[in-house]
């Protein structure tokens, strides 16, 4: 097997309006088969979805885990609004945000942005990554597939890597069920989350600075499929998520410290 990861040259700073598709069919040559991994900060970028702290005006629940945290009230406002729930609040905020992606501070940041403004998540990554690839797709005459990945923390280690928030023709778990391993048993329970293996693989090329590149085109792995698919095949159902079950029972019972006191 051969894979390259391979950086799209002279991406333009990108601006409200800009169309993805176009920008990358005319700097990349695209077969058959090639993954497009693509920065959610162009994504966001292309949307418009920046925004100024200036803009937002915190609530009373903002202010008190502002205080707690040492934050802005209005930056904490901002992300209780782009949040479904609030699993941690202190030291940091740790959240599901309206993409059912659980990261810290809902994903907004300021990195790459510029003009003291922060930028949000996409609200559906699969709808823009299926977007750009129906596009690219028309455009190439070629079954492309594409991943939008975002920079996340991880549990029990420090740094970050990346990680797949929307997808377009390729599958989030690559099944090893019913193989067999070298000594001929069945495999009962491998899945291969291929996305975020891909996805940490094209940020070694991506990079987080100023020398930064946001389009990655990986060659050489046969995981296109013709089918619909969604990032929501990684989430867990919050009855069968043991991490997330425990981070709302230390929730309850410190709610119910602050009602006895």
């Amino acid at each position: 097997m051969e894979l390259t990861f391979k950086a799209v040259d002279n991406i333009p700073l990108i601006q409200k309006g800009d169309d993805l598709a176009d920008l990358i069919f005319k700097e990349a040559d695209l077969y058959d088969n090639d993954i497009v991994v693509i920065a959610s900060t162009i994504v966001s970028k292309s949307l418009g979805l920046t925004f100024y702290l200036s803009d937002i005006v915190p609530g009373k629940e903002a202010k008190r885990i502002a205080r707690l945290n040492q934050k802005e009230p209005e930056f904490v406002q901002a992300v209780l609004d782009e949040s479904l729930e609030v699993f941690v609040e202190t030291p940091f905020m740790l959240v599901r945000n309206k993409n059912r992606h659980i990261c810290i501070n809902a994903g907004i940041d300021g990195s790459n942005v510029g003009g003291g403004r922060l930028l949000k998540l996409p609200n559906n990554p699969d709808g823009c990554a299926t977007a750009i690839g129906e596009k690219l797709e028309k455009l190439t005459g070629k079954k492309i597939s594409v991943i939008i990945t975002d920079t996340n923390g991880r549990a029990f280690k420090e740094g970050q890597t990346n990680v797949a928030i929307g997808l377009y023709k390729i599958k989030a778990l690559r099944t090893w069920i019913g193989e067999k391993d070298l000594f001929g048993y069945v495999l009962e329970i491998s899945e291969e989350a291929v996305v975020d293996e891909i996805a940490g693989a094209a940020n070694l090329i991506m990079g987080e600075g100023a020398n930064g590149y946001p389009v990655v085109i990986v060659r050489g792995l046969d995981l296109y499929t013709p089918e619909k698919t969604s990032i929501m095949e990684f989430y867990r159902k919050k009855e069968d998520d043991v991490i997330v079950k425990g981070l709302l029972e230390i929730k309850k019972q410190d709610n119910r410290k602050k009602i006895k006191k």
